[in-house]
């Protein structure tokens, strides 16, 4: 799966859906923030390629993310 093709936008939500899923802990996120270094957008893809790792798919359409409905859509 090609993250790059998503736009802003999309990459913000689904990693939204997929860090409902995650762990919510310091070191979880710690290890997205090594990733990322001050980069937003390479954070989020860090969050997407896990989950899509563990579910197979983006997270609004595999696994649990998918039943996570997000206040703004």
């Amino acid at each position: 799966m090609d993250l790059n093709t998503l736009d802003l936008r999309t990459l913000q939500k689904e990693s939204a859906r997929a860090m409902t899923v995650f762990e919510a802990t310091n070191n979880a996120i710690y290890k997205y923030n090594q990733q990322a270094h001050h980069n937003s957008e390479n954070w989020y893809k860090a969050v997407i390629q896990d989950y899509v790792a563990q579910y197979g798919d983006l997270p609004s359409c595999a696994g649990p993310g998918r039943d996570v409905k997000l206040i703004l859509e």
